[in-house]
């Protein structure tokens, strides 16, 4: 009786503002209000990433320049939002153009609606599957923010940002995971954005390091992070929102978020413990900072990994990811680049981490939809995903590149010496984090 009247209620509803009440018993019963909870509540939580991010990265810089990085990550928020409705959207899941691009028929959010898409979220409104990855397209450029920290001009990185996620985010996403993208049509498996966040954000944050050049006195003067508790923070945050980015990428809540959620929690807590112990090995003591960067490896590596593998794979992942992000992280003192954050060897390594995991680990026992990997006879998905790794790094450290000439000629990106010797906090923003 309960329900009927629900009905009822919402067919009155819609019949005063103007629909029908055949299209609104239609749209009662086909979306499945469980799911859509779930994916809303999972939207929310990646969004709360954007700011945890800032935090995390914000600890981590010199005390000159924390607003500035701050506010370089939360700026995401506003201008890829917009971005995203009125074109990202349609160029990332629209109809299919040769497997290349979206074509622009949702500019606008046009047609996209209330009801269910049968593509991508049969059980929940379209708006709700478009909120959700608009804050994945949110965090991507936030992520490569951190290689360039402490010497990017604020003005020509929302430039940047415009075009990276519109140039390269965007045909990426639609490639691995829009129906007729080439990457995915060809069985590259990829459950929440090892390729399209993780290697597409990392490369890019390669190709951005290697341009713009160190920091003034990198890496003879200490620039050491001048608030860890806020890294901390920051960093309990990501754990928290990576929930949302990875089970709501189930698209429904039930078993498969379920995995997913396990296998995130796990795959972290071992990367923990995996950045820690090499660490000590190799430094002789354990740091807070090493830990904090632990778990957000483990939460990458995790990443495309996390609806396809089960528990033990998880942990396996996650103490691989632990272990070598960490030695990524040592390897760019000797390579000579100024990857202020390490977003490179956090997130693009740790990306290329899970992909070869997922090739070798994922099971249809998990995932009726994906495929078995290495371990459990399936050899041919491992090649897919490197195939997949090589064409994500290849196009975003190659559009990075150029997107980053054009502006740097048309508007220049670094700050003038005197103002990164200020600091760009008071240079770039006239404020000051610490007043005492």
């Amino acid at each position: 009786m309960r329900c009927n009247s629900a009905k009822v209620m919402a067919v009155g509803t819609l019949f005063l503002l103007g629909a029908t009440p055949a299209f609104a018993e239609t749209a009662v019963s086909r979306v499945d209000t469980g799911d859509t909870a779930w994916v809303l509540l999972s939207a929310a939580l990646v969004m709360l990433m954007t700011p945890g991010l800032a935090i995390f990265y914000g600890g981590m810089v010199r005390r000159k320049n924390i607003l500035g990085t701050m506010l370089q990550s939360f700026i995401a928020l506003g201008v890829v939002s917009i971005q995203w409705a009125l074109i990202g959207y349609s160029l990332s899941f629209g109809p299919d153009l040769h497997g290349i691009i979206g074509d622009l028929s949702w500019a606008g959010l046009r047609g996209v609606g209330l009801e269910p898409n049968a593509d991508y979220a049969p059980t929940i409104p379209h708006q709700a599957f478009m909120a959700f990855q608009m804050m994945f397209a949110v965090i991507t450029p936030a992520v490569i923010s951190g290689a360039f920290a402490e010497r990017f001009k604020f003005g020509a990185y929302l430039l940047f940002v415009i075009f990276w996620t519109t140039l390269v985010y965007d045909p990426l996403c639609h490639w691995v995971w829009a129906k007729g993208g080439w990457l995915h049509g060809m069985g590259v498996l990829d459950f929440a954005g090892g390729i399209v966040v993780e290697i597409n954000s990392g490369m890019s944050a390669l190709a951005a390091a290697w341009f713009i050049g160190s920091r003034r006195g990198y890496p003879h003067e200490p620039m050491l992070p001048h608030n860890l508790p806020l890294t901390l923070l920051g960093g309990g945050l990501l754990w928290f929102g990576w929930f949302g980015f990875n089970a709501g990428s189930a698209v429904a809540s039930g078993g498969l978020a379920t995995a997913a959620f396990v296998a995130t929690h796990l795959a972290t807590a071992a990367a923990v413990m995996g950045w820690l112990l090499v660490e000590w090995k190799h430094r002789g003591k354990p740091t807070l900072l090493g830990a904090v960067s632990g778990a957000v490896a483990g939460l990458v590596a995790i990443t495309p990994a996390c609806g396809f593998v089960g528990p033990v794979a998880a942990i396996t992942i996650g103490l691989v990811a632990g272990a070598v992000c960490y030695g990524a992280v040592v390897a760019k003192f000797r390579m000579g680049y100024d990857d202020t954050l390490d977003a490179f060897g956090v997130h693009g390594i740790g990306g290329m981490i899970g992909m070869v995991g997922t090739g070798l680990f994922a099971a249809v026992a998990i995932n009726a939809a994906g495929a078995d990997g290495f371990f459990n006879g399936g050899a041919a998905l491992l090649g897919k995903q490197v195939l997949g790794i090589a064409v994500g790094a290849a196009w975003a450290f190659g559009g990075t590149y150029v997107i980053l000439k054009v502006l740097d000629k048309a508007v220049g990106i670094r700050v003038t010496r005197e103002e990164e010797t200020q600091g760009l906090d008071l240079a770039q923003h006239g404020e000051n984090a610490y007043t005492m």
